[in-house]
Formats: C-alpha cells, structure tokens, sequence
C-alpha cells in the first residue's frame, strides 16, 4: 500500500466518521462495548474463568 493510498484511506474514514450524528456515533461506541469480551477474558484468556466456575460450584 502507497503513501498516497494509505492517506486516502485515512480521510475516508474520518469523514464518515464526522458525517454521522453524535446520538449516532454513541449508540454506535455503546453496541461495541457491549459486544466486547469481559476484561479477564481478553487479558488472561479463559483460565479466570475456568477458576470462578470452580469456586462457585464448590460453595
């Protein structure tokens, strides 16, 4: 990718993103927050959770 492709690019995606309403762009930062994993699991992996289920079930 050149130079010239890679600026293009770049002003492309923040017009669209200026062009859109603010209520627009918030529900669109919410739906993707809401869509990410927990913190443990993006940063540890699934062995916190393998922990927490084993403790809850021994309680």
């Amino acid at each position: 990718m050149s130079v010239n492709d890679y600026v293009k690019f770049i002003t492309q995606t923040f017009v669209q993103h200026y062009e859109k309403s603010p209520h627009e762009r918030k529900t669109l930062k919410k739906q993707r927050k809401n869509e990410r994993e927990p913190f443990l699991f993006r940063w540890f992996g699934i062995i916190p959770y393998a922990f927490m289920i084993m403790f809850k079930k021994n309680k």
